[in-house]
């Protein structure tokens, strides 16, 4: 059954619009999206409003999963956007379903039990889910069925943006492809993610991050020198690139839309993305046919420019470790004179020049190795402090465990979490939008939706009476 709705033009523009206020608690900044503030405008700190909100009016129809996409489109819903995010009936993003680790329940006696009951039914909110759903509203749609295509054809004719990263010609067998979107959407920016892209032998190959960067240079690059195997990086880091053009390539498409009144059609994908980062590597390639090769932590052409042991602090097993970049004389100086006690090495006739350093580094780095093992980790970092202190700095750095990373008193500082209050799980901590505007980030609106929290709201807003909104539930479209 197709219900036919009278439908809303597109919007066509951007509009700022004012957001919420947060409460702040020590470490982290909390966000109660209930508690507006009395002049709209936010707390202050390092979260509030820097700016506007940037797309506030603009419209993104979300049919991503997993994780390139999603990211794309969080963080356009950061910037305001009013990003719907389209899931499968009773399962959702595929990514729902990735756990352990999960958010614990909140007891159904709580708050939670003013929740529909279709919400209680639902498992627990997975880590990586609400990892990368910040800002953004969620409906359940079987668009195979006539009414789901509806309803979906019903949100594009109001839309700006869609993103799909669907195998290249499965969402127009499903009426859903660029050209018919475009033909309800002459101002519609379709953004494609795929593994591939659109064209080309591969086009058709499903695309998975590690298997990408394996395939486009990145794995071969990655790890310790040859015999030992190559490594994946330990984060997909080749799909949160992926999500990081395809934000930056929908940006300028509503830029250049203002211009032109058209939409177009954005081929994002993976392969091209990892191909893209290999930067000064592909570069060497290119220009001189230098092959690259693995050189674990360390650089190819500066040395000493890698992790280093140390010895470790009694009562724990293994070594800690400390990134050093010497990357000029000047540092390499200083840090065989004012860090370790080796100062006969910069006038060494081997090592006296970054070149011969290059030429000589396993005997260098031998040397080192040895100085290093003799103290700890934060014997070391002292040492450090205190060139810089003399004005005689080294880039270093220690290798922190993810607990040291979000103890880091610069991560502290710069309140790089946000805690939000979520209807099924109650307080969460989340990783905070990572850029600032005058001073200021962008507020975390809304908590990553349960399941189909948004579905009776978009209806409702597409037109849908409460009646009809039951009747697509009770057969499955919603």
């Amino acid at each position: 059954m197709i219900l036919n709705i009278p439908r809303r033009p597109p919007l066509r523009c951007f509009s700022p619009t004012t957001t919420v206020a947060r409460r702040s608690v020590i470490g982290t900044r909390r966000y109660n999206s209930s508690q507006p503030s009395a002049d709209g405008h936010g707390p202050q700190g390092s979260h509030g409003i820097g700016i506007p909100p940037p797309l506030a009016g603009i419209k993104i129809v979300d049919l991503t999963r997993v994780l390139a996409g999603p990211t794309a489109t969080m963080l356009l819903a950061d910037l305001g956007a009013d990003v719907i995010k389209i899931e499968q009936v009773g399962k959702g993003d595929d990514t729902r379903s990735w756990n352990p680790p999960s958010a614990p329940l909140l007891p159904q006696s709580s708050s939670s039990s003013s929740l529909p009951e279709r919400a209680h039914s639902l498992p627990p909110e997975s880590a990586y889910f609400l990892s990368s759903n910040r800002n953004k509203r969620s409906i359940t749609v079987n668009f195979k069925d006539p009414a789901g295509l509806e309803i979906v054809h019903k949100l594009i004719e109001q839309a700006d943006v869609l993103v799909e990263n669907y195998i290249p010609g499965k969402l127009a067998k499903l009426g859903l492809g660029w050209e018919q979107c475009h033909k309800i959407n002459q101002r519609l920016i379709y953004a494609s993610i795929t593994g591939y892209g659109q064209t080309g032998p591969y086009r058709q190959h499903a695309g998975y991050d590690v298997i990408v960067e394996g395939e486009a240079g990145l794995m071969h690059i990655t790890g310790e020198p040859y015999p030992a195997k190559p490594v994946k990086v330990g984060v997909a880091a080749t799909d949160v690139a992926t999500g990081l053009y395809t934000h930056g390539a929908i940006m300028a498409a509503l830029i250049g839309r203002q211009k032109t009144g058209k939409g177009c059609w954005i081929d994002c994908n993976l392969f091209e993305t990892q191909v893209a980062g290999l930067a000064n590597i592909a570069s060497n390639y290119l220009i001189a046919g230098q092959e690259a090769q693995r050189f674990g932590t360390a650089h190819p052409s500066v040395v000493p420019y890698q992790v280093f042991p140390c010895k470790a602090p009694d009562g724990q097993a293994g070594d800690d470790f400390i990134m050093i970049g010497a990357g000029n004389d000047n540092q390499f100086n200083t840090l065989c004179t004012l860090v370790l006690p080796l100062p006969s090495l910069p006038s060494d006739p081997r090592f006296s020049t970054n070149a011969l350093r290059v030429a000589n580094r396993n005997e260098l780095i031998n040397l080192l190795e040895i100085e290093r093992r003799k103290e700890t980790k934060a014997h070391w970092l002292g040492k450090f402090r205190t060139a810089t202190k003399a004005g005689k700095g080294v880039p270093h750095g220690p290798i922190n465990n993810i607990k040291e990373t979000f103890d880091h008193e610069q991560a502290v500082a710069r309140n790089v979490t946000v805690e939000i209050d979520h209807p099924r799980a109650g307080p969460i901590k989340l990783v905070a939008p990572a850029v600032s505007y005058n001073g200021k980030k962008m507020p975390v609106k809304r908590h990553p939706p349960w399941l189909g929290e948004h579905s009776d709201e978009v209806l409702t807003e597409l037109g849908y009476s409460a009646a009809q909104v039951e009747q697509l539930r009770a057969k499955g479209v919603v």
